[in-house]
């Protein structure tokens, strides 16, 4: 058996690095938020996300307009995936894939078997999805100390987790359609892609004012219009080069790092933490709806993650990378834990109106999300050492077959 060796993409590192202080940015935004919100200013601090501006409130321009762009980064991050990273080979693909589908699956049939056929049950999807800038935040806070296809699979992992999550919220959570304005955004992004496939058209100018007119269209049209950040980003032209800075779809993505980080997520952070902890909040906390989420998030996401990937090895559709052992498999499935973002997000859609439902299953996120962080950095730091041979954490090593 012989090994392959491949460096991490330039591009990958900076994703690393942006998300590990990305999540120490976050942190600190939810930790104001939740201090003004419990404070004398919580009411003025409260009202302020929700002053209507140009006809929107400014909690949903954040959710709404602000959150495309950050769906925009996740769509150029799995197109690279796709054409350079774990997924862009059908064996590698598989087991990040997988794991992702039972980090998926589990979760959501455990919040159903608390919740099903109750008013709560639209929440379903809230322990769904994994918090990429966070899980990989904590990934990156150790080091070498764990191996570089650790931080690869659970890129990939987290990657296709939110896939998951984007195409539940664009089937499920979608209220009030408007067939027309589907059409017309569908139609632009037909001429997008036409203007990348028949054109050639490598400005990106023309792509993200199209982008603008699609936002807008599903804006109007009842599908959440974050999903015309993942549309846009499919039709911005890309290069198979690794790290081809002359590639549109590159160069948009290198530049997106920094805000999305900085600015968008802590924003959105900044306007959906404001929660309201009352003296009632250990209650709220043992609801068949938190309890779904803590368990979906700390218990499900590890056993569907460990499970499906068990199974996809087992049954020969994939092998682990030869620098992994299944303790890492479990680490890596604590982290699927964190939800935050994603989690958050969902949880706006699936109580509209429900104000006191959705400040409970905000904090049952948190509850659950620093759970998570906490035992997945604990196991990783006890048990996640890489294994013999894997000398240099800024490479990661497969098996490729038998020796020749």
């Amino acid at each position: 058996m012989i090994r392959v060796e491949r460096s991490l993409s330039r591009t990958f590192k900076e994703f690393i690095q942006s998300s590990k202080a990305g999540g120490i940015v976050l942190i600190v935004c939810t930790l104001v938020s939740l201090s003004i919100a419990n404070s004398t200013f919580g009411p003025a601090y409260l009202h302020f996300w929700h002053q209507v501006v140009a006809g929107l409130s400014v909690e949903h321009w954040v959710n709404d307009a602000l959150m495309a762009v950050f769906f925009l980064l996740i769509g150029l991050e799995l197109k690279r995936e796709l054409y350079n990273g774990e997924l862009s080979d059908l064996r590698n693909a598989m087991l990040p894939m997988l794991a992702a589908a039972g980090g998926i699956a589990v979760p959501a049939l455990i919040h159903f078997g608390f919740n099903g056929g109750t008013a709560t049950q639209a929440g379903v999807g809230i322990p769904m999805a994994t918090d990429i800038a966070f899980a990989l935040g904590v990934l990156a806070l150790l080091g070498s100390r764990v191996p570089a296809s650790l931080k690869v699979f659970l890129t990939a992992l987290a990657v296709m987790d939110d896939l998951g999550a984007i195409i539940v919220i664009a089937l499920f959570y979608s209220t009030d359609l408007s067939f027309l304005y589907l059409l017309g955004a569908a139609a632009v992004f037909a001429a997008l892609a036409a203007m990348n496939r028949l054109l050639r058209v490598a400005a990106l100018l023309p792509y993200l004012l199209g982008g603008a007119l699609m936002w807008f269209l599903m804006l109007k049209s009842g599908v959440h219009a974050t999903i015309a950040g993942v549309l846009l980003a499919f039709a911005i032209p890309y290069s198979a080069k690794e790290d081809d800075e002359a590639s549109p779809s590159h160069r948009l993505e290198h530049w997106l790092h920094k805000p999305v980080t900085f600015l968008i997520l802590p924003v959105f952070a900044l306007a959906n933490t404001g929660i309201v902890i009352g003296a009632d909040w250990a209650t709220e906390l043992m609801s068949a709806n938190s309890l779904g989420i803590i368990a979906g998030l700390v218990l499900g996401k590890p056993v569907g993650i460990v499970l499906f990937s068990f199974a996809a090895v087992a049954l020969k559709l994939c092998r682990l990378p030869l620098d992994l052992a299944w303790r890492h498999i479990a680490g890596a499935g604590l982290l699927g834990g964190i939800g935050f973002t994603m989690s958050i997000f969902i949880t706006n859609l699936a109580f509209v109106g429900q104000a006191e439902i959705i400040n409970a299953s905000k904090m049952a996120i948190l509850a659950a999300s620093l759970a998570a962080g906490l035992l997945g950095f604990a196991w990783l730091k006890a048990n996640g050492a890489p294994l013999a041979g894997d000398r240099d954490p800024d490479t990661m090593d497969y098996e490729s077959g038998p020796a020749a």
